[in-house]
């Protein structure tokens, strides 16, 4: 079992590491979020439309077998 000044030094190394990856991180330019972000809604709107389209042919189906 650790005792709490363990746990403390063992949190406090911890911290530290995370600082030091943290610093290794290439954090993306506005540029590239921006494209991203233009891209996904792009992505969206056309998925939305080919699903739109599915629902309306698949209830077009149903609405004739039904009758």
């Amino acid at each position: 079992m650790i005792n709490d000044s363990g746990r403390i030094a063992q949190f406090r190394t911890y911290l530290t590491e995370v600082r030091a990856e943290v610093g290794k991180v290439v954090w993306p330019t506005r540029k590239d979020t921006m494209n991203t972000t233009i891209v996904v809604f792009g992505m969206v709107v056309l998925v939305s439309l080919f699903l739109w389209m599915v629902d309306a042919i698949l209830a077009l189906v149903v609405r004739q077998i039904i009758g």
